[in-house]
Parts: C-alpha cells; structure tokens; sequence
C-alpha cells in the first residue's frame, strides 16, 4: 500500500479482534499511528472462539429461499442447528421479520455476491497481513471439505453450490472411496464430500489474533484494556474517543467492535438493525483422531477444525441476546453429533465456548464512513465470516482513511444502507 503522499495520523480503532487488529497492521504498514480500544483484550470476543477456518466460498448466507418455512421445524428439531431463547422472541420479532424477508433469490444472489467480493482471496489475504508479524506459524493453507452422508444430501444443498458456481468457485465432488483416499481417518464416515480448495485454517485463531495484536505494540501501537463509551467532539467533530480509562485523542476513528458497536453507531447516526447469534463451540483436546482438513459436517451445520492439541467443532445458531447465560442443548448436540460421527474418539477433557455473531438483517457487515462524521469509519457486522474478512476489511478501510478508494464497488457494505 503505497501511501508515501499522506500525513501520518494518529488513528483509534475501537475493538482488537482480527478486523480492528487487521486495520492497525495496515495502517501502521502506511506510516499512520494506533491506539487499540478493547475490554476484553485482543481476541476476547468472536475472533477467539470461530470455527477458525478461512471459508473463500462461504457465500451461500443463512436467509435462503424457504427458510421461512424450514426454521420451525429446526427449532423444534432436538437434533436442528437453529435454537431460539424463547423469553428473547417478543424482542426479536422486528429484527426476525426483516431477516427472514430477505430469505428470496433476488436478496440472496446480491448477499452473495457481496459475500465474495469480501472472501474470494481470504488466504492471500491472511498472508499478507500477517507477513512478518509471527503470526504466520498460525496458518495452513489448505482445502475445507463438505461431508454429506449420500449423494442425496448433497443434492439437496443444490441451491448453495450453483450459487459458487456462478461465482467461478472450483471445487470437487468426491464420492465415499474418493473422501476416503484423500482422508483415511474419515473413511466409512461420509457417503459423499465436497473438496473446496485454496481455503485454509488457522490452528489457534485466539493465539493469532493475539499475536497480529502484539506486532501492533512492537511497531508503537498503544492498547488500552478500556471500554469506549462515546465520542470526544470538538467544534462538532469527532476528535477521539472517551473510555473508562480516560479520554483517547484522534484524527480518525474505527469502530469495528462487533456486535457491541451498535450502542455508539447510533450516536453518529447509524442505525443497524443488528441481533447478537449467538455461537458454540466445544474442543476436544489431546483426541485420538484429527481431520486432514476443516470439515463442515453438513447435516449439523457444523465445522470440525482441526487445531493445536484439540479437535474445535464449532458452528449452531442460537437467538437470544447479549446474555453471557449459555444453553446446554447446543453443547450436548455438538457432542452427541460428533461422537456419532467419530465414536472411537478418546481426549483427555471437553471444553466449551459460547460467544456473540454480529448478524445484520441482510447478512452483511457495514464498511465505510459516517455521513455526519467522515473521520469515523465502520467495520463490523460479518456475522459467520468475520475471521475469513477480517485481513481485507482492514485493508480496505486503511485505503479509504488513507484517501485511497478501493478498486471495487463496496456500496454493498454502505452504513448507511439501513437509514433510508
């Protein structure tokens, strides 16, 4: 990023998980100065407990055409990936009702399309930014597998592969012979896969977020352990940050704290209609069987992501707000699927996770400036794909505060798409 003819500014970047961490590499990378806000710590949030895989071609959103009808038998399915807090319902209701409007072919082909203009190069993406940081140890470039019981199943999921296929995604259909030879610790366990290559994964995605976030302190970056709770003004500019720790003074501000953002996009006015979906992983740590790649296990809508010293299944969706209060019905299902599947499977504990998915009405995350403040920037709201987007999210956010328009079009991730 050549960026020779800018000013060097001092940037503050509410939220350290891979996009806030993401935006300060890059914009350290143009010569630019950073404060890191966070309370949780870098990676304290989603970007710790993802599925950890670099998914290029998860472009196919939740919404698709039927859902409206499919999502209560998935509720009341004790098997189903989709769980609902009922006493959150007459809360969710509005924000339900403008999602699922979106669940036709029409919403569902611009989603896509948005969707992989963000992760087409995921993995050159995740190199580049995390060249030279330390970080790299942490990823694998590789392919991410889809396993269905038949050909059926497969089949089935129809809709999803045309719409990667539209988009020029390469991938190969294996049958049960096949996904045994490319993997034979998951032989006789599906009848049919899919190999998608040029994808990836990262082997401790808490460990290389933090790191990304320790090369922002190595290269002067500040971090403030600090929750933000406002805008400073000066003449009716944003001038920086206040937060429990005191105020934080700057040229530019980045608001890319997930699911929490709301509360502070709201006094720039931004309006997002924005629900917390709630995610679970559990880990098998120190297992006797590891997959050769990520594996979405496509009747449970769940990843197996093999990990340093443990097996991450992760995946469900659970509506139910901001309650740090976990379910144990997703925790179980994760378990009682996965033993099924691999039940020769011995580790020595099980840990579990539940953290906070950004989700938007239309499935996409808001990247841009505001239009009462133009030096207050937004990245947030990628709900499955945050960890995949994070790298390029940052970049082009560094590009635009750097005076630099990106080369394509991101009126799709507009912030103020949700205000009209």
């Amino acid at each position: 990023m050549n960026t020779a003819d800018q000013s060097s500014k001092h940037i503050a970047i509410i939220g350290a998980g891979i996009v806030g961490v993401s935006t300060a590499i890059w914009l350290q990378r143009s010569g630019h100065s950073v404060t890191l806000i966070d309370s949780r710590g870098p990676a304290g949030g989603t970007s710790y407990g993802n599925a950890g895989v670099l998914a290029s071609a998860s472009v196919v959103p939740v919404t698709v055409p039927g859902l409206m009808w499919k999502a209560p038998k998935l509720l009341f399915d004790k098997n189903g990936p989709l769980f609902l807090r009922w006493s959150y319902l007459p809360k969710l209701l509005p924000f339900l009702i403008k999602y699922l409007g979106h669940a036709n072919a029409k919403d569902v082909n611009h989603i896509s399309d948005g969707l992989a203009l963000m992760l087409r190069d995921s993995a050159e993406q995740h190199l580049a930014v995390a060249k030279g940081t330390g970080a790299e140890k942490y990823i694998t470039i590789g392919d991410y597998l889809f396993g269905y019981a038949d050909r059926a199943a497969y089949e089935g999921d129809a809709f999803g592969w045309q719409l990667r296929r539209d988009r020029d995604y390469e991938f190969e259909e294996m049958d049960a012979e096949r996904f045994a030879e490319y993997d034979p610790t998951m032989a006789g366990r599906f009848g049919f896969g899919v190999r998608c290559p040029d994808h990836g994964h990262i082997s401790d995605p808490g460990g290389y977020v933090t790191a990304l976030a320790h090369h922002v302190e190595k290269q002067g970056g500040k971090f403030i352990e600090a929750e933000a709770t406002e805008f400073l003004e000066t003449g009716g500019e944003v001038s920086g940050v206040n937060t429990t720790q005191g105020p934080v003074e700057a040229d530019e501000v980045v608001l890319a704290t997930g699911v929490w953002s709301n509360p502070l996009a709201e006094k720039i006015g931004i309006k997002v209609p924005m629900e917390a979906e709630r995610g679970y992983h559990i880990e098998f740590v120190n297992p006797s069987i590891k997959p050769k790649a990520p594996i979405m296990v496509a009747s449970g809508k769940y990843v197996m992501t093999p990990m340093d010293g443990r097996l991450r299944c992760a995946g469900i969706v659970e509506f139910g707000g901001l309650t740090e209060e976990r379910s144990r019905a997703p925790f179980e299902l994760l378990k009682r699927q996965t033993m099924a599947l691999l039940p020769e499977l011995e580790y020595d504990r099980i840990d579990e996770w539940m953290g906070f998915r950004p989700s938007t009405t239309d499935s996409l995350p808001l990247i841009g400036a505001s239009e009462r403040h133009k030096n207050v920037w937004t990245g947030f709201g990628h709900q499955h794909i945050g960890l995949t987007a994070g790298p390029k999210t940052g970049r082009w956010l560094a590009q635009m505060i750097n005076g630099h328009k990106p080369n394509v079009d991101l009126d799709a991730y507009s912030p103020l798409r949700f205000n009209t």
